[in-house]
């Protein structure tokens, strides 16, 4: 399999031209442990490459509305997961760049947010849905990845529980060809949904780990050695407003409409994501049912055991149908054994011979053999263009 864009980057899987699909299962909890809970929707914060904290005025307005100095944010105020100070609005999005927050031993201990769903929601429509699948071994991605699987790397992120961990794929941005700083992951990796509001110091790190090295041998690694395009902070972020309203961090509550889109800086320089890593990849919001999709590939950082995050996997399946109630949309379900930690991750098909994202990992059984994800349709082709059209510029 091939990734368009100027680097070739090629996705082997099981000898089938399948579609390069990124997994990313639930995020744990790590170091700064907190109280409270996220959200998510459309919403924007500032970037800044150095230690000054740059937000709109508006924004500074809303934010003291809530009780927040904005200038302690950064001394470690971002902590407080209090209900009134855990925001949740579409405007109220803020993630300024804390230079030095996310170092190579942080990230290690970033957990999966065991976003998982129990058989019995799993069989809440077996009218629509198809037999549970076999599972799929998942297998390690060749090193390094920025030759085989650019466009996929890892969503940090802080929560109440802690410091967490999702995947993301860089994605073609359709308004600034070729300068894309899009990020396609998951709603739960960046918005708690019904219980909470917005997650926070959200960074994307392409091609994390790029030579696959153990956690030995990343024992006093350089930050060059871990990210080596750099971390990419998110200036801003949407979810769908269902996920928002109705998701929720256990069971499928929200799942099928559970994706999610970044706007990304990098920490210095003013170079695209893009231009950066060499790759970036179309979505596909007019995929087929699942019986005429074909094969679809998953790629992500499973986090949870018998995983550690550190390293990059891949699945690769025929998809079923998933439906957890007659009134939402049918989820595309694979075998796969990855765990937490894939979620957000994209799912990908080859059409006309090129690989297109066409869903994300959000749901997976405790016993970790399958994993579902939304069939993107009209209501996340309009978050992307939207993205694009008002923020894709910035």
């Amino acid at each position: 399999m091939r990734f368009p864009g100027p680097r070739r980057t090629v996705l082997a899987a099981t000898g089938l031209m399948a579609a390069l699909a990124l997994t990313a299962t639930a995020c744990d909890s790590g170091d700064d442990r907190a109280d409270g809970g996220p959200t998510a929707s459309a919403s924007r914060g500032s970037v800044s490459g150095d230690d000054k904290i740059e937000i709109p005025d508006g924004i500074k307005d809303r934010l003291k509305e809530h009780g927040i100095d904005v200038d302690k944010w950064k001394d470690g105020a971002w902590k407080n997961w209090d209900k009134d100070q855990w925001l949740g609005e579409a405007e109220d999005f803020v993630n300024p760049v804390i230079a030095g927050l996310w170092k190579p031993e942080r990230m290690r201990s970033a957990q999966d947010p065991a976003k998982t769903i129990s058989a019995q929601d799993a069989a809440a429509d077996q009218g629509v849905s198809d037999p549970e699948p076999a599972p799929v071994t998942a297998q390690a991605e060749r090193t390094p990845y920025h030759d085989h699987a650019a466009p996929v790397g890892k969503v940090f992120f802080d929560s109440p529980e802690g410091s967490m961990v999702c995947s993301g794929t860089v994605v073609k941005d359709v308004n600034h060809p070729g300068r894309s700083n899009l990020v396609w992951t998951a709603g739960h990796c960046v918005h708690a949904g019904k219980k909470g509001g917005w997650y926070r110091n959200i960074a994307f790190v392409p091609s994390y780990n790029d030579r696959g090295r153990s956690e030995a041998q990343l024992a006093g690694a350089t930050a060059p050695e871990v990210a080596p395009y750099g971390q990419w902070w998110a200036d801003w972020a949407s979810t769908s407003d269902e996920w928002i309203s109705g998701g929720d961090e256990t069971g499928g509550a929200g799942a099928p409409y559970d994706y999610a889109v970044l706007h990304v800086k990098p920490e210095q320089g003013t170079k695209s994501l893009e231009e950066t890593v060499g790759d970036a990849l179309d979505v596909d919001f007019s995929a087929p049912s699942a019986q005429d999709a074909g094969p679809m590939g998953a790629w992500g950082y499973p986090a949870a055991p018998p995983y550690d995050g550190l390293s990059m996997f891949k699945c690769v399946d025929r998809p079923g149908r998933l439906s957890l109630s007659p009134a939402m949309p049918t989820m595309y379900r694979i075998g796969c054994t990855m765990t937490g930690g894939s979620s957000g991750g994209g799912w990908f098909r080859v059409v006309g011979g090129r690989t297109e994202l066409v869903s994300n990992t959000s749901i997976g059984p405790a016993a970790h053999t399958w994993l579902a994800g939304p069939q993107l349709g009209e209501g996340a082709r309009a978050l992307y263009e939207r993205m694009s059209r008002e923020y894709g510029g910035r």
